[in-house]
């Protein structure tokens, strides 16, 4: 099956399921083609090899069509899309330079069946990892789960305030530090109970290398850079 098409059918599950109680003038697989085809449109080059686009995204709904996407449960519909638009960026090769959301908000001028679709890029800590990494963005893998640092410090713990939050318990709410910097990434343990550990030896801070572990908790991060190119560009 191509990513289209686990682009629509996931869309369909998430209004298919259990709390799925009625049906809306807008088609949950309209909303995913429309945000399909935004990604598309607003896809900027900025290097060679890295073209961006929006992570940011609002539906407008008329107040009917509002109303029974919020009875369906607007959350998991909007996670649904907003993991779709994941899959197909990343299929695409699009890179993000902030996590992607996907909001719904009511506009009564609206009529029922119609919508409108805005998006914005917005820079944020953390991306989720659709492109190779580069000496700007490196990439950590945590629990299967790829993420590009996007911005120039990020906060890793099981604090729903850390930038990525780590389901550990024996993770501190704000225990790792990651600050990229011109001369190198640097991992700085923020006071943790337990301890950073970078190839098993515990250190209160450490320049990383590509290909590092790093142990938090019972956590493994894996750190990678790639290679460094002239068009990795600054977001």
């Amino acid at each position: 099956m191509g990513v289209l098409d686990r682009f629509e059918r996931g869309v369909e599950r998430a209004v298919n399921s259990a709390f799925s109680r009625g049906r809306t003038e807008v088609k949950p697989v309209e909303l995913a083609s429309a945000l399909r085809r935004e990604v598309d449109d607003r896809a900027a080059v900025v290097g060679r090899d890295r073209t961006v686009v929006p992570n940011e995204y609002t539906i407008n709904l008329s107040e009917d069509d509002y109303t029974q996407i919020d009875g369906w449960g607007a959350e998991t519909l909007a996670d649904e899309l907003a993991t779709n638009v994941t899959e197909y960026a990343a299929s695409q090769h699009y890179a993000f330079v902030g996590p992607v959301s996907v909001t719904f908000e009511q506009n009564t001028e609206l009529e029922p069946g119609r919508f409108t679709l805005s998006s914005a890029t917005v820079r944020g800590s953390t991306a989720p990892a659709t492109s190779s990494p580069g000496a700007r963005h490196p990439l950590v893998d945590i629990d299967g789960q790829r993420y590009l640092l996007t911005g120039p410090v990020t906060v890793i713990g099981r604090g729903s305030e850390a930038d990525i939050v780590v389901d550990d318990a024996g993770v501190s709410r704000r225990h790792l530090e990651i600050r990229v910097t011109g001369d190198g990434v640097v991992a700085t343990d923020l006071g943790s109970t337990n301890g950073l550990y970078v190839e098993g030896h515990q250190v209160p801070a450490a320049t990383l290398l590509d290909g590092n572990t790093l142990t938090i908790g019972r956590t493994r991060i894996m750190f990678w850079t790639g290679a460094p190119t002239r068009d990795d560009e600054e977001w």
